[in-house]
């Protein structure tokens, strides 16, 4: 029996857009900053990509530099800014942030609050979407790119941080979105690319690759893919209700991704969760990817007012473009045998 991926928060498949651009950019031999032929056929498949995001974001194509991924791209924007943000951040906003402001019991910080300065659009492992305040600095739209309406000229940022594997691109790029003007210390210098922002020979396939994605991204979103995705989503969620009425899920009642669900079923530990199902052909996490191999109590979940025990009990199955109804009560039925197991042994 085919395996089923169920993490796409961690990462999404490779879409084929994007990997036949990738296999075109490889052919084309010239540095986008050299002047001759083959470097100036290398800009201009720079320079297509960058209209692309621009395009996809609501923004203009001078507003995009191009980055090794989001965590760069948050690096830049908050590093040495001494900016105010929310206690359910990923590590890559969090480790910039002070002070770190506190959540409700859904994961949502009030918009009023004094000083919110960087505030992710959607969180990793919840779902949960967030209300940005206007004015605000920096906004993390990682996981919300290709899954919810957005456009970051109404946004009420001034900049925003995403990353393209999570929409179909590849690994190992982003971008950081600053409009032209904004105080903004480059963080890598040298040859004074990217505007001046981000120095280094681009990333010509991996961009590309991005700008191809992310244009099929919002246009799969336009066309209700994601509708349908919620509604397996929901469907996972009342299979799973009906097998262990004492599961908790994070944030049902608040406005989430479209494909997120993270539940919390005590005594049952998320990591022997996540073994159990990939051995049944299943892959789901126990929290976000943050670094290889990692199993740690979620942070998110203890800032939500979980207790040690529970969040270490907590299990994200996040959907994708690919997912079926099939697959979602098939993992349904075998989770549930799963625990029925579990109770056994631990009766």
């Amino acid at each position: 029996m085919r395996r089923v991926y169920l993490d796409h928060n961690a990462t999404a498949a490779l879409r084929p857009e994007a990997r036949a651009a990738m296999l075109e950019a490889y052919d084309v031999v010239g540095n986008p900053s050299s002047v001759h032929t083959e470097g100036r056929a290398a800009k201009g498949l720079l320079e297509k990509a960058r209209a692309q995001v621009a395009e996809a974001l609501g923004a203009m194509g001078s507003d995009i530099v191009f980055t090794s991924g989001a965590s760069e791209a948050a690096a830049l924007a908050l590093a040495g800014r001494g900016l105010s943000g929310a206690s359910i951040e990923h590590d890559a906003v969090w480790s910039w942030i002070d002070p770190v402001l506190p959540v409700d019991g859904q994961g949502r910080v009030a918009v009023q609050a004094p000083g919110v300065t960087a505030l992710q659009l959607a969180n990793s492992e919840t779902g949960v979407v967030q209300d940005l305040p206007r004015g605000l600095a920096v906004s993390d739209v990682t996981q919300a790119v290709g899954r919810l309406p957005f456009a970051h000229d109404w946004s009420g940022a001034e900049m925003a941080v995403l990353s393209a594997h999570k929409f179909g691109g590849p690994k190992g790029v982003g971008a950081l979105v600053v409009p032209q003007g904004s105080d903004l210390a480059a963080r890598i210098r040298g040859g004074g690319q990217e505007m001046g922002r981000r120095s280094g020979t681009e990333n010509l396939p991996g961009i590309v690759g991005m700008g191809a994605a992310i244009s099929a991204a919002v246009a799969e979103l336009a066309a209700g893919r994601w509708e349908e995705i919620a509604q397996f989503r929901n469907i996972l969620e009342n299979a799973l209700e009906a097998a262990s009425k004492e599961t908790i899920f994070v944030g049902k009642g608040a406005d989430r991704l479209p494909n997120t669900t993270c539940f919390v079923t005590p005594g049952w530990k998320g990591e022997t969760q996540v073994m159990a199902m990939d051995l049944a052909g299943f892959a789901i996490s126990a929290g976000s990817a943050c670094s290889s191999g990692k199993v740690t109590e979620s942070r998110v979940l203890r800032a939500l007012g979980f207790d040690a025990g529970a969040a270490g009990c907590a299990t994200r199955v996040s959907l994708g473009p690919g997912t079926t109804q099939e697959d979602v009560l098939r993992f349904a039925d075998v989770w549930a045998e799963k625990l029925r197991k579990h109770r056994a042994r631990a009766a």
